[in-house]
């Protein structure tokens, strides 16, 4: 187990070095230049030329790749041309609405598609079943982004039981920050809620036709004792692996999503970069999100473990 973590960890951190060098390098590409930026498209260019020696941009590019994964290191992801502050401090206060929002839409999915997915597999070809699949493919087919248009028309609009956007700080009024984030977790989570409906689903429909669930059948086990002790147990891997995937993509979701409610969120910080053509918070924050994809997957990893103890670790 030990050789196995230290395996992982080792492979972690070359794959975030590789993702820091792609990021790094397609910034360097990018025809944009941060002190033109930085002065205005008035600035002479020997005002230019001190600005980009202050900035390091005259040094030569490994010089400069190292300088900020020196800086990454010590927990410095740069300053932001358009606010003036540090990156890190931006990303941190943004996410107090991504990471509540992120949360919200993974409980919703998974509380609501492994019950009905397990469901669907149990009542195989009936009308239970065909309705689930009815869902699953309106999910699958609808985006996000209008999936939270139209919740906006029927619970803000229509219903005004929640708010059409905006975000009420936590602090403030708790209360009202979390009716904030109900419609945008409610939009995120409905997709990812179609896939691992059809994920569990399959999984299940597997692993009930194995000859040891007939054999605990025939021990006259309770049915609820083989769907949820023998056959839910072996079929949450390929589950666990969806899971891992999907909050991953929760992040990038949430860069439409936090635009279609005005969310003062980590993806909305993208939006606004972008806009702006604020390269160095780009780069961070793209940087930030793969390294969560990374360390979300290498957690996962390490919880197949735990829940399938057949899996060996060499």
């Amino acid at each position: 187990m030990g050789a196995y973590l230290l395996k992982r960890i080792l492979i972690l951190l070359v794959t975030l070095l590789l993702v820091s060098a792609v990021i790094f390098a397609v910034l360097m590409v990018i025809p944009s230049d941060p002190a033109q930026i930085v002065l205005g498209i008035h600035a002479t260019p020997e005002t230019l030329q001190t600005l980009r020696h202050k900035m390091g941009l005259d040094r030569p590019v490994i010089n400069q790749y190292l300088g900020y994964i020196k800086n990454v290191i010590m927990g410095d992801l740069g300053r932001s041309i358009t606010y003036d502050v540090s990156i890190s401090s931006l990303i941190i206060s943004r996410l107090q609405v991504t990471v509540p929002l992120a949360i919200l839409s993974m409980t919703f999915a998974i509380l609501l598609s492994i019950p009905i997915g397990i469901y669907s597999a149990l009542h195989r070809n009936r009308m239970g079943d065909y309705g689930v699949m009815v869902f699953s493919q309106i999910g699958l087919a609808v985006p996000a982004f209008w999936a939270g248009i139209l919740l906006i028309l029927l619970f803000a609009v229509t219903l005004h039981w929640f708010p059409a956007g905006g975000f009420q700080n936590w602090l403030t009024d708790p209360v009202r920050a979390l009716k904030s984030l109900l419609l945008p977790a409610l939009s995120l989570g409905f997709v990812r809620a179609a896939v691992l409906t059809r994920m569990t689903r399959s999984s299940m429909l597997e692993v009930l036709g194995e000859d040891y669930i007939r054999t605990a059948r025939s021990k006259g086990l309770s049915r609820r004792r083989v769907v949820y002790k023998h056959a839910f147990r072996n079929a949450i891997i390929p589950i666990i692996t969806i899971i891992g995937l999907q909050a991953g993509d929760l992040l990038a979701g949430a860069i439409i999503i936090e635009n279609v409610f005005h969310l003062p969120g980590v993806g909305r910080l993208v939006f606004e970069a972008i806009g702006q053509r604020d390269l160095p918070v780009i780069q961070g924050v793209v940087l930030f999100i793969a390294t969560l994809i990374v360390v979300i997957n290498f957690l996962i990893d390490v919880a197949y473990r735990y829940f399938d103890p057949r899996i060996r670790y060499e």
